[in-house]
């Protein structure tokens, strides 16, 4: 059912609406086909408010940058007479999706209970023409035939004909267009033939065809539909509302009312509704939608929370640090959105090969019409031939072939806590021969931690965790994560570049350098890839180990990147000594220490005149000019913005899997789609010289088409029988069972 729009989602030209340029999106109704993105778009441009308009066929929305951000009645008005409606995103329900899922369904079951009825009877009468039927038996199951027929074409045939009648309401040509004047055609001519005697009729092509066509469409919407449901996941995870502390009193208000400065109230068991810094307060959160991890992760004043996160046990001051369009939630949205919505270039050549298509169609069945009559052919016998020719030719298979390869595509990328920025991720992905990788932040996590915690006394270390909370430097933040939940001290006196010191009791403590604890530089053990800062406290002294943690699974990224033969260098601008000892444990035979922004764009540009094309993988500032720069790159999510915004994609947690998979799948999806396209464009060099020639009858036609469409759609489905483990599922399945 169609949805309204409410008043106040419109404005006539000439109000008061804000210049400001915004990006909103809508969804939209009737799209039919890959050809109505591009009609969409086109219609759009030059009308009054709109800046830039892109349509998602995989989630039906229409991404829109006006000026003003609100929907003028002109935009409205202007889809209309191209026969499409706008409503608001928000009155968008999940029940209008799986209404339609629904109706495709029971379509496909009336076309298939009426072809194979009808099937019963056209072989009947097949034998029966070459043995010793009547005409009188004949006619009566020819009109039979079209008794079931008819209705069942009617009722299932509603997909198809809804779309070809809005299309040419408005002088527009799409795909559903030759489907329906193909099966008209041969309802038409069946009816013809058994009015008049004819020997065959042909309602088992038409219902056949329309049965395929069904049974293609929901597989696409299926397909499609896996995607939305992890975009809706975690839409799910956002909230609503939010509790606003104003002078001591609770408010409740809409979340996209906060703003920045504002403090929230979080209990046990509400989301954060937006990134902030806890002001006060300590318990546990669930961070699964960032990190994956579904264990409670501990915080407490000071540390920073991301918008969708669940408080578990404890209760929050939140200071709000950005509007919520600018959360982590709203930003992990739109990178879905943009990902289904963009376009490789295969996909535009499948596109623009499915516009130009029926036109070419309808072409090529009036010239089999006419061929046939000046070679002196029957008017039957020439219909039949271009009736087969427009059934047999219909685009379906090629509109279907990269879309739903890239739908599949990204799902898994998201499954596998990979999320796309560009829309040719997965084609430069498989193509590449080299990976540089930068090495803090990257091949290690991005903050620092004691690596020889267990070998001091617990004691000691919950006094130097509190008197690290008085502290900024990046050392001393190390210290202080041993015991989140600590009291910081009050009294504490940083001198610059040593250290910190309090008296807690009457005794001295003292956290940094060696000198300034009074203690000798032990470094017993300690590898090249830690720092020391030292402790004290009165008589007792301790050492710890501070290093950065090499990624989980960092090792078995590299043994299986190195075994598929790629090129595998290091990258960074750290000191030498962490740099080499990081290499060496990841088996990585190439790195380069101290590099400056500058020289690691002179290595990539290297790279590339040697022939090589390569992927990029970093998260510090000083990278962005080296993402930008490379073949392809990707980041962690821990990247900063402007990293961020030249990554080609991102990848979520604290393990280095994802590329690992990322890249599996593209080489699995590029494989796929260009077999796709092969299948589709074998198909069609083959069937159309056959079905002009007359060698092919509609049911046969009806019968290849709808297989090549399904086909396709099946073969697509291939790139999600991937190896991986299971482990890596477990931020997808914790954000599901959030979301239930």
């Amino acid at each position: 059912m169609p949805i309204s729009l409410a008043q106040t989602d419109i404005t006539q030209e000439g109000g008061s609406a804000s210049l400001d340029v915004v990006e909103r999106t809508f969804a939209i109704e009737g799209i039919t086909c890959a050809a109505c993105v591009q009609t969409i778009e086109d219609g759009l441009v030059g009308t009054p408010g709109v800046l830039d308009a892109r349509v998602n066929y995989s989630t039906k929305r229409l991404h829109l940058r006006m000026s003003g951000g609100v929907l003028t009645a002109s935009i409205v008005e202007r889809l209309r007479k191209q026969g499409y409606r706008i409503h608001p995103l928000r009155k968008l329900l999940d029940d209008e999706e799986q209404r339609y899922s629904q109706w495709l369904l029971r379509c496909v079951a009336v076309s298939g209970f009426a072809a194979m009825n009808v099937m019963l009877l056209s072989i009947s009468v097949w034998s029966g023409n070459v043995t010793d039927i009547t005409t009188e038996t004949r006619d009566f199951f020819h009109w039979l035939s079209a008794l079931i027929v008819m209705p069942a074409v009617g009722y299932a045939g509603q997909p198809f004909f809804r779309s070809a009648f809005e299309a040419l309401a408005v002088r527009h040509v799409n795909m559903d267009v030759p489907i329906s004047l193909g099966i008209v055609l041969a309802l038409g001519l069946s009816l013809f033939e058994t009015a008049t005697h004819g020997i065959h009729a042909y309602f088992e092509s038409a219902i056949m065809l329309l049965f395929f066509l069904l049974v293609g469409r929901y597989l696409e919407q299926v397909t499609r539909q896996r995607m939305r449901n992890a975009a809706h996941n975690i839409s799910s995870l956002r909230a609503i509302t939010a509790t606003r502390i104003d002078n001591k009193r609770l408010v409740e208000c809409e979340v996209d009312d906060l703003r920045p400065g504002n403090v929230v109230l979080v209990r046990p068991g509400d989301r954060f509704p937006t990134d902030g810094v806890i002001l006060e307060g300590a318990g546990s959160v669930d961070c699964s939608i960032a990190t994956g991890e579904t264990a409670g992760t501990r915080i407490a004043s000071g540390s920073t929370v991301l918008a969708g996160t669940m408080s578990i046990d404890g209760s929050f001051h939140v200071r709000v640090k950005s509007h919520a369009r600018n959360s982590f939630i709203e930003s992990l949205e739109r990178l879905i959105d943009t990902a289904v919505n963009s376009r490789m270039p295969y996909m535009q050549i499948a596109n623009r090969a499915a516009r130009l298509y029926a036109p070419v169609v309808h072409m090529a069945a009036l010239l089999t019409l006419i061929g046939w009559l000046l070679v002196g052919a029957g008017l039957h016998d020439a219909i039949v031939a271009s009736i087969a020719v427009l059934i047999i030719t219909c685009p379906c298979a090629l509109a279907l072939a990269v879309p739903t390869v890239q739908v599949v595509a990204m799902g898994e990328l998201f499954r596998a806590n990979v999320i796309a920025n560009s829309p040719d991720l997965t084609e430069r992905l498989a193509q590449i021969d080299t990976v540089v990788f930068d090495k803090t932040g990257t091949l290690t996590l991005p903050e620092a931690s004691v690596c020889n915690s267990s070998e001091i006394p617990s004691d000691l270390q919950s006094l130097a965790a509190r008197l690290a909370a008085g502290s900024k430097h990046p050392l001393a933040r190390a210290v202080g994560r041993l015991d989140s939940d600590c009291v910081a001290l009050t009294n504490v006196a940083e001198e610059a570049g040593r250290g910190v010191r309090a008296v807690v009791d009457g005794m001295e403590l003292r956290l940094g350098s060696a000198s300034f604890c009074n203690v000798s530089d032990l470094q017993k053990g300690q590898s090249g890839n830690t720092s020391s800062i030292y402790f004290r406290a009165g008589d007792r002294v301790a050492e710890f180990w501070i290093g950065q943690e090499v990624r989980d699974h960092a090792a078995e990224v590299t043994k299986g990147l190195k075994s598929k033969g790629y090129k595998l260098i290091i990258l960074s601008g750290d000191r030498p000594g962490p740099v080499e000892f990081v290499s060496r444990n990841l088996g990585i035979d190439e790195w380069r220490a101290n590099c400056t922004p500058e020289q690691k764009i002179a290595t990539l540009r290297q790279l590339q005149q040697e022939g090589r094309k390569v992927l990029m993988v970093g998260d510090g500032l000083n990278d962005a000019p080296a993402l930008a720069a490379a073949y392809v790159s990707i980041s962690p999510i821990s990247a900063a913005d402007l990293t961020q915004t030249h990554a080609d994609g991102m990848f979520l947690g604290d393990s280095l899997r994802p590329l690992y998979e990322a890249i599996d799948v593209s080489l699995k999806a590029k494989a796929t789609m260009v077999q796709n396209l092969g299948l589709a464009f074998v198909y069609n060099i083959i069937a159309i010289p056959l079905a002009v020639s007359g060698f092919v009858t509609p049911l046969v036609a009806a019968a290849a088409m709808s297989c090549s469409s399904i086909l396709v759609s099946i073969n697509a489905l291939r790139v999600r029988h991937w190896r991986r483990d299971r482990a890596n599922d477990r931020r997808t399945d914790a954000i599901q069972a959030a979301a239930i």
